[in-house]
């Protein structure tokens, strides 16, 4: 085997092991909740103050992995990813308290916020050099570690084992990954099908900040309403709908399983259709929020997340690879975590935005307005992507081609 061809697939198969750590990572987590709550003797309302550090973070933490990785490269990568496993694991250990935990999911915020960009990052150099759709493909595995991992959180806390001991797993694989990364590092994007990757002159000449924000915010409003369904579809499903507390779980858990199953499905026809597939994302989208909103039964309501969740699946994915096709190596960092940093506010506004419109015209009004997130998407998708330049992208490719 040629070892370009080799080194390839290191980078490819690093990128995949990345996402199935900080899927797993995000799977402990969110099923570790309850336990770290009575764990830290706290209330719900302390509870969710002290979640806002996590935002508070990953949000500087972000910015700053961008210009690392331009500088220090996959070095850095390997280090962040590590970092986030042992950061699990120290919160699991030292949360007794509000403070402790406070200060733990600060550090948490801070690892996660710089594995994320970094995953994105590693992900989208391996699809330059690859010439497949990687980013879309490792959110595939990242979702689907997500509901792994939470499933196994939770036999491990029906057994009774120690609260830290889904983190001390999450951990060994940050390590095996991180390692992994490491292995990878004699990748270059230069050669075989790289070297017919289209480039965008307009954008590669230097740093543009004002295109990567475009498409930030276009990352925004899909992650806003991909968040929505995964923080309120529990609490639709009890309290519109009467569904027990066992039962509702299966919501975000249904959610999460198509979110990887569209993107593996999508990542084998992405390249070349990314308008169509953001245009009929959206409004996939839109329309799995508006039968949630509408449903009598909660059948119903399982069907409109199904649709919602095959519709947002893609949307932030193929923005992130219109980037990583169109920005210079030696920005990939910067322009990922600007991307990134971006959409990850939508992110974090998603769930306020229910719970203020909630407030306003209950939760099934609520469900109408982030259906109108996947209508303003699909508007504002193509004339945003024209004007930050990233569809010059298929153009390109024909010329390329010609």
């Amino acid at each position: 085997m040629p070892s370009e061809t080799l080194s390839i697939r290191k980078l490819v198969s690093a990128a995949y092991l990345v996402a199935a750590s900080f899927g797993s990572f995000w799977g402990a987590w969110g099923a570790s909740i309850p336990r770290l709550r009575v764990q830290a003797g706290i209330d719900d309302g302390q509870l969710g103050i002290a979640l806002l550090f996590v935002g508070a973070g990953a949000l500087p933490a972000m910015l700053l992995t961008g210009r690392a990785l331009d500088r220090w490269g996959l070095r850095f990568a390997a280090a962040a990813i590590l970092a986030l496993g042992v950061a699990g694991f120290q919160v699991a250990i030292i949360a007794h308290g509000f403070a402790s935990l406070c200060v733990g999911l600060v550090v948490v915020g801070l690892a996660s916020g710089a594995t994320d960009v970094a995953m994105n990052s590693i992900a989208g150099r391996a699809e330059q050099a690859s010439g497949v759709s990687i980013i879309i493909r490792s959110g595939g595995v990242f979702s689907s570690f997500v509901v792994l991992s939470s499933i196994a959180t939770g036999l491990s806390s029906w057994i009774g084992a120690p609260a830290f001991m889904p983190f001390l797993v999450v951990a060994a694989l940050s390590l095996a990954a991180s390692a992994s990364v490491l292995r990878s590092l004699s990748t270059q994007i230069t050669g075989g099908q790289a070297k017919q990757r289209p480039r965008l002159p307009d954008v590669n000449a230097r740093l543009r900040y004002i295109p990567l924000l475009l498409v930030g915010v276009l990352g925004a409003l899909a992650f806003a309403s991909e968040n929505a369904h995964q923080s309120w579809g529990a609490v639709f499903l009890e309290d519109e709908l009467g569904a027990g507390p066992g039962f509702s779980s299966v919501g975000p858990a249904v959610f999460a399983g198509v979110v990887a199953i569209a993107r593996f499905s999508v990542g084998r026809i992405q390249q070349g259709n990314e308008r169509p597939i953001l245009i009929l994302g959206s409004i996939t989208a839109a329309v799995g929020a508006l039968v949630i909103a509408m449903s009598p039964t909660l059948p119903i309501a399982i069907l409109g997340l199904i649709v919602a969740a095959a519709g947002t699946a893609a949307l932030y994915p193929t923005m992130l690879s219109l980037i990583s096709r169109g920005v210079d190596e030696a920005y990939r960092g910067r322009a990922t975590a600007i991307v990134t940093t971006v959409s990850y506010i939508g992110f974090l506004l998603g769930p306020v935005y229910v719970g203020l419109w909630s407030e306003a015209t209950g939760l099934r009004g609520a469900l109408v307005a982030v259906a109108g997130l996947g209508v303003v998407l699909s508007v504002v998708a193509l004339p945003l992507l024209r004007l930050s330049g990233y569809t010059h992208y298929q153009g390109a490719r024909a010329l390329i081609k010609s």
